[in-house]
């Protein structure tokens, strides 16, 4: 009996509980009982709490048990193994139709199958919510979305589930949102403490805004680095929606953004112009409307790029539908003074709500015109292919299997054509070979993708950019590359696989593994891990293989079998099995002496030491490079680093490591003892691989004796300037992400690998360095004329072709290995990556 009462007081308590978040979110609203709403499910009013994931998960699976009209799809996980969910709302007799319903969607992309009749189709929308883990309103406004779309009985709603087809994803980067969710609510204070100083409110490095990795979600709907985008994009091709968007928090000072975005200058230059002059100002004036209704301020047009494809609210205006941005201030946890009074969680979750629904109604008011946009973006597309002067591209690194493979498999993934290149061709000087060779049609409804990944763009309606100017994915990927005004084309490829080489039968005198591809850093940690002994051959030579006589270039990987403790039968097993992993072709030699070139006993020749990688991260320390580097070596080597955080730097015996690794950062917490036992070690032979602004460190205490670029006729600034033109001012001089062509010592261990002297670099800092005085130690410098892509003033253009890309200071029996550009940038230049993993593999080797 008591327990009945008791029972019934909770669950009185609960319905009173519901009726004031019904009351705040959405006045005046009557819903079905039978969907309980996400408090009552939580047991918390929505804003008290930061909700973990799993509850989110765990709400969404409620709603799937309990309604019909609700369906919950995991699509992927992500790092640390959350599931990736979509939960899809709809009536009966669409929910009964769904499979139907997508593939008249597909169809209707499709400028080659019937259009078919729009009037009869749904609206398809999909709400994609928090890519940023420690902006977390949206993801509680997901919740509350998918409440209100299923349990509401406003004529609204109603018209909306009978009319529409919707997706919620309610967090797009779960792992950072527990990061960021367990902070603000093991530092919640009672009563919350809304001082923007609080403890609360300023996160503990590297925040919760990123993935496990540490990389900024938002930036990774083009370059697919993670698992988190791989399943997000695959699942967008499948639907196509018209609208989509993208919700995000702000400073807390700030009011709410919605688009249009700032016109032309933020602009993406394959976008079709009917998507800003028309779509966003019709769906702009209901986000007014909503934000009118609650007396909300908010702004629109002054910032927020919306150029870079890879963000969540760009994608989609390359695929022909509508992305949207929205932007809220934030409470950075439960409450939090502002200049307008103190910014609650709950209010900030409500703005998102708000617009939630504007966008579904302004949706469902366009419907028919939005998809007729669909269809005749991808019309246009294809005349516009057709009509373009290069009729395809061709591209290929006829000495990299493995880099060819991932390039040819990101297309497929972002579904542009690919066909076999059928014949040798030599396109602008550059020849591409049959079978190590495709082929990209421009005439492809895919054709502003096509545009994406292979132009470099140079012209810009403004100089001042929040993220990359430049993305041309060939270039990020090394890949040659030329379009062609008509190139003959195979079979097209529908999927890549793994080479399966055959292993060299009987004896050997020793093995060989030419370096050029992008897994053979990957095999030789593997076999260092399994006790194989490995040298490099430092000169080029030929040798007479199972395969005839076959040219090897430096870097060459060279197994001998009379330095080896592993039984020769053990060994040959064990390199067959790590070669068929690693789609790496093992040739086999009979004698040291070679046909041309150095012999295999030269002392050009010598044993690789196996990497003791130790990297400083934490407060100070760039997350996002630091990031780029875990994952480099995590996903795509499988090897593991010594991650130490700055303020246990001091405790470390660097004698236990060889090489060490500073991304851009401060390091100046570290004491005078600490940085003593750097040059010690650094003098008694260790490696350092520094990056952009470590390297100034490195020159301020004396370890290193580099120089900057000075011009001798650097215009100055003006003495006096409108105070309204200083962020355009001041941001003109940064450099904004932009491409660079590059020129190799091919004989410096640097370029272990490469086969081509030029190759693209990204870079994103406006630190230039000269070249080394000393004249051998400067392997990467730039070309005469080296822009390719993306915004670079006049006077850091001169100061960069003055300067070194990539410099080897001597210190003692060490050396500090500089890069001033990106060679992990994102997760995608592979194209650059080699140079940074022959750093930790030849390091001792570069001076």
């Amino acid at each position: 009996m008591q327990k009945t009462v008791l029972s019934l007081i909770f669950t009185l308590f609960l319905g009173q509980l519901a009726f004031a978040q019904e009351e705040y979110y959405f006045p005046g609203e009557k819903f079905d009982p039978a969907i309980p709403s996400p408090s009552q499910f939580l047991g918390y009013p929505v804003g008290d709490w930061h909700t973990r994931y799993d509850l989110i998960v765990k709400y969404f699976e409620k709603l799937d048990q309990l309604s019909p009209l609700a369906l919950l799809q995991t699509i992927g996980y992500t790092h640390e193994h959350r599931p990736k969910v979509i939960l899809t709302i709809a009536s009966a007799v669409n929910m009964g139709n769904l499979e139907q319903i997508r593939l008249k969607q597909i169809q209707l992309a499709d400028p080659s199958q019937p259009k078919p009749d729009v009037n009869a189709m749904p609206s398809i929308v999909h709400l994609g919510y928090g890519v940023h883990g420690n902006e977390p309103s949206s993801a509680e406004a997901a919740m509350l979305t998918a409440y209100w779309f299923l349990a509401s009985q406003s004529d609204l709603a109603k018209n909306l589930r009978e009319n529409m087809v919707l997706h919620i994803d309610p967090t797009l980067n779960p792992d950072g949102r527990d990061r960021h969710s367990l902070w603000a609510n093991s530092n919640k204070g009672f009563p919350p403490v809304a001082s923007p100083l609080d403890r609360e409110h300023n996160e503990a490095w590297p925040g919760g805004r990123t993935n496990h990795y540490w990389f900024d979600l938002n930036r990774d709907w083009l370059p697919l680095a993670h698992p988190e985008s791989r399943v997000k994009v695959d699942w967008y091709h499948q639907w196509y929606p018209n609208v989509t968007t993208d919700f995000h928090e702000m400073g807390t000072n700030s009011t709410f953004f919605f688009e249009p975005t700032k016109p032309f200058g933020s602009e993406n230059p394959v976008v079709p112009r009917k998507n800003y002059d028309d779509l966003n100002p019709r769906f702009a004036k209901y986000f007014a409307k909503y934000m009118d209704q609650i007396g909300a301020l908010y702004w629109t047009k002054e910032v927020f790029d919306n150029s870079y494809p890879g963000y969540g609210s760009t994608y989609p205006d390359i695929h022909g539908g509508l992305g949207l941005v929205f932007e809220t201030a934030s409470s950075r946890g439960h409450v939090q003074n502002s200049q307008r009074g103190d910014i609650t969680f709950a209010f900030t979750i409500r703005n998102h709500v708000v617009n939630s629904l504007a966008t579904m109604e302004a949706a469902l008011d366009n419907r028919v015109y939005m998809h007729d946009y669909l269809r005749e973006f991808f019309e246009t597309a294809v005349a516009e292919g057709g009509k373009d002067a290069a009729k395809s591209y061709v591209f290929g690194d006829e000495f990299d299997e493995s880099r060819n493979r991932l390039f040819t498999k990101f297309l497929l993934d972002h579904k542009i054509k690919v066909y076999e290149n059928s014949a040798d061709v030599t396109v602008s000087g550059q020849a591409f070979k049959k079978g190590k060779s495709w082929v990209v049609p421009t005439n492809q409804p895919q054709y502003r993708m096509v545009r994406t990944m292979f132009e470099y763009e140079k012209k810009f309606a403004d100089s001042v950019f929040y993220d990359a100017s430049a993305w041309t994915m060939a270039a990020a990927y090394g890949m040659p590359f030329s379009a062609a005004t008509g190139a003959k084309s195979g079979s097209e490829i529908k999927a890549v696989s793994i080479p399966n080489f055959t292993f060299p039968e009987g004896k050997a005198y020793a093995y060989l593994i030419d370096w050029s591809d992008f897994y053979a850093p990957k095999m030789l940690f593997e076999m260092q891990k399994a006790g194989i002994h490995v040298e490099s051959v430092h000169r080029p030579f030929s040798s007479q293989t199972q395969d005839g006589v076959v040219s090897f270039s430096s870097g060459t990987l060279m197994i001998p079998m009379g330095f080896q403790k592993l039984k020769a039968e053990e060994l040959a097993t064990k390199l067959k099995e790590l070669a068929a992993k690693n789609g790496q072709k093992i040739y086999a030699v009979q004698t040291g002496l070679n046909v041309t070139g150095i012999d295999l006993g030269s002392n050009s020749v010598s044993a690789i030491q196996a990497p003791k990688v130790l990297m400083p991260v934490g407060t100070g320390i760039n997350s996002l490079e630091a990031g780029e580097i875990w994952n480099l070596m995590d996903q795509h080597l499988g090897m593991p680093i010594t991650k130490v955080n700055m303020e246990q730097f001091g405790r470390v015996n660097l004698h236990e490591y060889n090489t060490l690794i500073l991304p851009s950062g401060n390091y100046n917490s570290l004491s005078e003892s600490q940085v003593n036992h750097l040059k010690d070690w650094i003098n008694r032979g260790g490696t350092v691989i520094s990056l952009k602004n470590a390297s100034l460190w490195l020159n301020q205490k004396g370890i290193t004796k580099e120089v900057a670029v000075e011009l001798k006729d650097e215009p100055k600034d003006p003495d006096s300037l409108p105070f309204n033109t200083r962020n355009d001012f001041e941001g003109a001089k940064e450099v904004g992400g932009s491409i660079y062509l590059a020129e190799l010592d091919l004989t410096h261990p640097i370029a272990y690998g490469y086969h081509r002297k030029n190759l693209p670099v990204y870079r994103n800092t406006d630190i230039f360095i000269k070249p080394s005085a000393d004249k051998y130690l400067t392997p990467v410098k730039y070309t005469a004329n080296p822009h390719l892509g993306g915004y670079i003033s006049k006077t850091n253009l001169e100061k960069l072709k003055l300067s070194a890309g990539v410099i080897i200071s001597s210190v003692g029996q060490g050396r500090v290995v500089h890069f001033f550009d990106s060679p992990n940038f994102r997760g995608t230049w592979f194209g650059t990556n080699k140079l940074f993993l022959n750093a930790i593999f030849h390091g001792d080797n570069m001076d």
